[in-house]
């Protein structure tokens, strides 16, 4: 049985494999306010402010912060609607801005967030803010296991609907970029991408991770390790030779491909 401390190793460890510029963010949607994890931030009760989402989960990965954002601490429409806090509208001129995945109104009081490797909860979803060879990394091993179906993606806003709605009610890996509230608001970075994973796959895609970094893999798709040249007539892995010599393409090459 997975617990909190299983994640905070998680969470330590991609740190450590990748290694990643922001910590990975633990994220609860809470169905009650005893739900809430003690030593979280309340926004508006604690500091007297409203934030947007996006600025919640950059409080978490960035200041190390957990964030309980109810209602009243909310400062953007997207999250609101997306996580059943208050109803849809349904004024025609509002439609292209509201057609995305929500969860059931009132199912839930609010969410929060806290860095992954020191957070006092369990989370449904953790996200990752990376750059894409660090998303790569972290993918490889979804491929190498036919398990691409396994990992959806979207870009187009609002990321913080995306990022957690479908993912809870798939149980699927996602891939969005940041948005531009997160970029104008949050201060995302340019070369910054999110993974979003649910909580029960968090333990298999950090094996996959070390497995990749650390494993006899490391060779060849290790991102911290990544022996990076731009060389002509590069040495071949063994599958790349016995593909080149059935196709009669090493000519005057030797075993490898070298001359």
């Amino acid at each position: 049985m997975t617990n909190s401390s299983d994640f905070n190793r998680y969470g330590q460890e991609l740190e450590r494999l990748l290694p990643l510029r922001t910590s990975p963010i633990a994220v609860k949607m809470l169905e009650k306010e005893s739900d809430i994890p003690s030593g979280a931030i309340r926004p508006k009760k604690d500091r007297g402010i409203h934030i947007a989402q996006c600025q919640a989960f950059a409080m978490s990965r960035r200041q190390k912060e957990t964030i309980a954002m109810l209602k009243e601490d909310s400062w953007c429409f997207a999250a609101l609607i997306a996580y059943g806090l208050v109803d849809k509208p349904d004024d025609p001129e509002f439609q292209q801005f509201v057609s995305f995945p929500t969860f059931e109104r009132d199912k839930y009081i609010g969410i929060v967030s806290a860095p992954l490797p020191t957070a006092n909860f369990e989370p449904d979803v953790v996200l990752i803010y990376s750059n894409p060879a660090q998303l790569r990394g972290m993918l490889m091993p979804t491929h190498f296991k036919n398990e691409e179906a396994k990992v959806n993606s979207h870009f187009f806003p609002p990321a913080c609907a995306y990022q957690i709605v479908p993912v809870m009610s798939s149980g699927q890996l996602m891939v969005t970029l940041p948005d531009i509230g997160d970029y104008h608001r949050a201060l995302a970075a340019e070369d910054e991408v999110v993974l979003s994973v649910p909580g029960d796959k968090m333990g298999k895609l950090v094996e996959g991770v070390r497995e990749f970094e650390e494993g006899e893999m490391r060779e060849f798709f290790s991102y911290a390790r990544a022996n990076m040249y731009m060389l002509p007539d590069f040495p071949h892995p063994p599958m790349y030779q016995t593909l080149f010599k059935r196709w009669g393409l090493y000519e005057d090459k030797g075993e490898g491909g070298q001359s």
